[in-house]
């Protein structure tokens, strides 16, 4: 796409983003999750470098339909040049349509799609007509992978896939959920992604199994006296009655 059309579907996409959010009322922030303040909050859409990998595909696929177009025409105009020029407006309008199609719903994509972490979790959504929202615990973490194809290599970046454990998350599948994996597309810093979630993955379930206690929550009290006095006279009567 040339300069000036990367302009011109510009200025028609803000509009279109424009009418479609207010129609379908789109947050134009990211999602929210329960933190403190002075916790660890982070939001973030995928990298700029992602819309370029998906626009990739739609050329690849836009230009054989762009040459049949345009043999097509040419064929027309040499048997008859009256109706190749008749047809020429109509024919180009046939090529740029998808153009302005592919622009407008691969930005859609793209601006819709958020990831959101936390100390505890973190939660996906992308969606304009239909808005999905996938959250996991990091408790509930098992692994962290990283993938990146040879294409996605080409655009520096990656895909993280986070297997979880949760029986609820068994049968769910959206844009960011198949079976019990949550995905994270068009990351370009994924080796530093994936050491943080581990990092507060470790962090939850220490915490869960009491190796580790956050700095906010209170000491557990011990037993007073008073508690070890009943206990020994509840162990008294115990052994009497034997």
């Amino acid at each position: 796409m040339s300069r000036r059309s990367e302009q011109a579907t510009a200025w028609v996409y803000r509009g279109i983003w424009k009418v479609l959010s207010d129609w379908f009322r789109v947050p134009g922030h990211p999602p929210t999750l329960p933190v403190a303040d002075g916790e660890f909050l982070l939001s973030f859409h995928p990298s700029r470098r992602y819309l370029s990998y998906l626009k990739l595909f739609f050329w690849i696929a836009c230009v054989g339909v762009d040459i049949a177009i345009l043999v097509g025409w040419i064929a027309v105009f040499a048997a008859n040049p009256p109706l190749g020029l008749v047809l020429a407006v109509p024919a180009l309008a046939v090529a740029l349509l998808p153009d302005i199609v592919a622009y407008v719903a691969i930005h859609l994509r793209y601006d819709t799609m958020w990831y959101v972490m936390t100390d505890r979790s973190l939660r996906c959504r992308r969606g304009i007509w239909t808005i999905l929202e996938h959250t996991i615990t990091f408790e509930n973490v098992q692994n962290v992978h990283v993938l990146r194809g040879p294409v996605q290599y080409l655009f520096g970046i990656s895909t993280i896939v986070i297997e979880t454990a949760g029986a609820a998350e068994g049968h769910e599948q959206n844009a960011f959920a198949v079976g019990n994996k949550a995905i994270m597309e068009g990351i370009d810093n994924p080796e530093e992604i994936r050491r943080v979630i581990l990092e507060r993955v470790r962090r939850s379930k220490s915490a869960g199994l009491g190796d580790e206690r956050s700095a906010s929550a209170p000491a557990s009290p011990g037993w007073i006296p008073q508690q070890l006095r009943a206990l020994r006279q509840v162990l008294e009567a115990v052994r009497a009655l034997g």
